[in-house]
């Protein structure tokens, strides 16, 4: 019998157009699938609280795939490089197939986990969890692209994208399985309390629940152009998550949604958005926690020590900030694990200027709170609100949320996730205090947009 191979699983919870799982069935040995909860290699980025119940629900549909498969997952906990050279000496393995990762800490793991092989075994990453391999298109000048749109111009030139291998039909056990620990005593979900209670009811975690997603927004690709912009709508893909932890290829939604309808260009460049994440933060490491712009490092941002900037950054988490469609934002995220991405930008931009609060307070909430925490596309989403990104909105454009919420008919969004405003018919709900009829029970905002306008331009003049 060949020696085993060994794939290694993170973000890429899938069995179809998944390269790693491809080169190990073709190998035509017993094939041992293994994934890692590694909560040292990425020290602070270790996944936030949201990501963690995706992560339970994901790997309980991949284990039931593999168990149809001939075959099971390997649950282990510690130093992905560490235990998996451990994995490699008890089973005898010559190989190990994975995807390429291109966050820091899994760029430093695979660096480790080579050296610490040696001899014993020979790791192979592949590509696969993108459109294309980072590093793919250049410059005239040969180096790597920093703005988007002359990105998004050579992608285009090289799509679409290759078409995967289908699943296997069937994976190779071992004469003898290594141990594994229990999902359920890894504890992903919460208990004490259970602030997930309801994210069941917003999500199918798991390869089905993407086809799932992925074939109901077909029919709705020809509307994401405006209806993107549009939270009272149910215009987006919301297929954020289950790419975030691969359960379905970007290869496959291109060819799927491009295939439909030639009027999805505005999708297809999100698609790309998450391929330029990344060619961002190859080239900047840091990028998650310091700003690509000098100026903007020394921007004297509100004292997270001080009382007061502590209790509107709690406003802000608790969606109390008075002013509604920021708050519908924030309650979503709280009560779903997701936001719409509109609502993102507005809440961000709101804390940053409104509330001049360091945009990384912003991004350690959502890394903790949205299940589709991603490094890439959150460090280069809040350095764009932020102004302080390679390509990034500049800081002295102030998004007016009371102003988008009414351009972006948010009204039903607002009554949806802020039952205080319930009652209030359009234009009244977008800015209640403004109208005379907000709710005693609803709160007054917590600055005024003039003012917080006024005082976040004050601040950008210091550092101009």
């Amino acid at each position: 019998m060949n020696a085993p191979t060994i794939i290694w699983f993170r973000r890429d919870l899938r069995l179809s157009d998944q390269a790693a799982v491809a080169a190990a069935a073709a190998a035509h040995g017993p094939v041992i699938p293994v994934y890692i909860l590694d909560d040292e290699t990425p020290k602070h980025r270790r996944m936030g609280g949201a990501s963690r119940w995706w992560l339970h629900r994901s790997l309980e549909v991949l284990e039931a795939t593999l168990r149809d498969k001939g075959s099971r997952l390997i649950l282990r906990r510690g130093r992905a490089a560490e235990v998996l050279a451990e994995i490699v000496k008890s089973t005898g393995a010559t190989q190990v197939h994975g995807l390429h990762h291109h966050e820091p800490w899994w760029r430093n793991a695979e660096r480790a986990l080579e050296r610490i092989l040696a001899e014993d075994a020979e790791l192979i990453l592949h590509h696969g969890n993108y459109l294309l391999p980072p590093g793919t298109v250049k410059t005239g000048s040969g180096g790597p692209y920093k703005i988007y749109t002359p990105f998004w111009k050579a992608m285009r030139q090289h799509m679409p994208p290759a078409v995967g291998e289908a699943s296997p039909d069937r994976l190779e056990p071992p004469e003898i399985w290594p141990e594994s620990d229990s999902l359920a005593d890894w504890k992903l979900l919460p208990t004490k309390p259970d602030w997930a209670t309801e994210f069941a009811d917003h999500w199918q975690p798991g390869t089905a629940g993407a086809e799932k997603n992925l074939e109901a927004f077909v029919d709705k690709a020809e509307q994401y152009d405006d209806g993107r912009n549009l939270p009272s709508e149910p215009l987006v893909s919301r297929l954020s998550p289950h790419l975030h932890f691969g359960e379905i290829s970007p290869a496959t939604i291109w060819h799927r949604i491009a295939n439909v309808t030639d009027r999805a260009e505005t999708f297809l460049k999100e698609l790309v958005w998450r391929d330029y994440a990344q060619n961002v933060i190859i080239q900047f490491p840091q990028y998650g926690s310091e700003s690509y712009s000098e100026k903007l490092r020394i921007l004297p941002w509100r004292d997270m020590a001080d009382a007061k900037v502590q209790q509107d950054f709690k406003a802000w988490c608790q969606g109390k900030t008075g002013y509604p469609v920021v708050d519908a934002g924030m309650r979503e995220l709280w009560a779903t694990g997701w936001m719409h991405n509109r609502v993102r930008m507005i809440a961000a931009s709101f804390l940053i200027k409104h509330l001049l609060i360091d945009w990384r307070e912003g991004e350690k909430w959502f890394w903790d709170t949205l299940v589709d925490a991603d490094f890439g596309s959150n460090s280069v989403n809040w350095q764009w609100s932020a102004g302080s990104g390679v390509d990034a909105n500049m800081f002295v454009r102030i998004m007016a949320p009371l102003t988008q919420s009414e351009k972006f008919k948010a009204g039903d969004y607002i009554r949806q996730w802020v039952p205080e405003l319930g009652d209030l018919d359009d234009p009244y709900v977008h800015d209640p205090e403004e109208h005379g009829c907000r709710p005693a029970s609803y709160p007054t905002k917590i600055i005024a947009h003039k003012e917080g306008r006024a005082r976040a331009l004050g601040a950008y003049a210091q550092v101009k």
